[in-house]
């Protein structure tokens, strides 16, 4: 693959997972919305997702729309101002994103899984 494909597809994704998240981000601030007006408290929150497919299904696309966005874009800051490049980098990169996914993927299990 030449880096112009991968550069084009890198930035397909971006773009995708930036469509996603800000998706996931206007339906996470609904969501505080309303249980901040319906008065919920935090054991209340998390009585409601206990066990909740949708719960997990919404907040796994959130992990992982931000897994792709992320590091994606620390990888082009990096190159431009860095100019930190070739396939170490690229490992840190994936790095992150295996890292985004850890943390994030805990902390959705942390709030369904009963």
């Amino acid at each position: 693959m030449t880096s112009a494909t991968t550069g084009a597809r890198l930035w397909y994704a971006q773009r995708a997972s930036a469509m996603v998240l800000a998706l996931c981000v206007v339906a996470h601030l609904a969501i505080i919305v309303a249980a901040t007006h319906a008065g919920l408290t935090a054991s209340a929150l998390l009585a409601r997702t206990r066990g909740s497919a949708g719960f997990a299904a919404f907040y796994g696309v959130f992990v992982a729309a931000c897994a792709v966005h992320a590091p994606i874009g620390l990888r082009n800051v990096a190159a431009e101002w860095l100019q930190w490049r070739g396939r170490v980098a690229d490992a840190v990169w994936l790095a992150a994103a295996l890292a985004i996914l850890v943390a994030g993927g805990r902390a959705v299990y942390a709030v369904v899984v009963p």
